[in-house]
């Protein structure tokens, strides 16, 4: 089947693909419900060298940077606790850490996780972390933007391949808060 958007000849629904998601992510896909069905989640090839925001768009096409997504994921630390947290804002945005997740999270300090930390806690490879399959215990962030999007195009856990979900599918995760401008500007 075609892509509802990029220029993929070869999406197949997430559930098809199991095998080629890591464990959380394939887990998350098998018990999926909820008014978006799992078939909608769409599974597409790519080239793990290009797996990056910037060199995927110039590689794939600049129409899919307003239809990507980034999960990225963050520390909040209040004294000696530390909240762990995952965000996702559109792909020609940044994450507002030091403002809306910071506030969020009550926390004094906030920042991006230690890529070690990402990729042990979500079992999931650095560049590829998705929100599908994120430990149900942390906070989901999304950006209000990223629900309006009609095809959202988001890591698949792994570096080769990428999700394409309806963007009002990640209403439906654990977690999920859905907050106005997590996503700022790029300066």
């Amino acid at each position: 089947m075609r892509a509802p958007i990029g220029s993929f000849d070869d999406a197949r629904p997430a559930p098809d693909c199991l095998h080629l998601l890591t464990g959380p992510v394939a887990a998350a896909v098998r018990a999926w419900s909820g008014p978006v069905p799992a078939d909608r989640l769409l599974y597409v090839d790519t080239d793990p060298d290009i797996a990056d925001t910037a060199v995927f768009v110039e590689h794939h096409g600049p129409e899919l940077l307003d239809a990507s997504a980034n999960c990225v994921v963050v520390a909040g630390r209040r004294g000696e606790t530390t909240t762990l947290a995952a965000c996702v804002v559109k792909s020609a945005t940044r994450v507002d850490v030091n403002g809306v997740v910071r506030k969020h999270l009550g926390a004094r300090k906030a920042s991006f996780a230690p890529m070690d930390t990402a990729t042990g806690e979500t079992g999931m490879e650095y560049g590829g972390i998705t929100p599908v399959g994120l430990p149900a215990t942390w906070p989901l962030l999304v950006d209000a933007a990223v629900l309006d999007t009609e095809w959202v195009l988001i890591g698949s856990g792994r570096r080769r391949g990428k999700l394409i979900v309806p963007g009002k599918a990640f209403a439906q995760l654990p977690g999920v808060v859905v907050l106005e401008g997590l996503g700022a500007p790029v300066a």
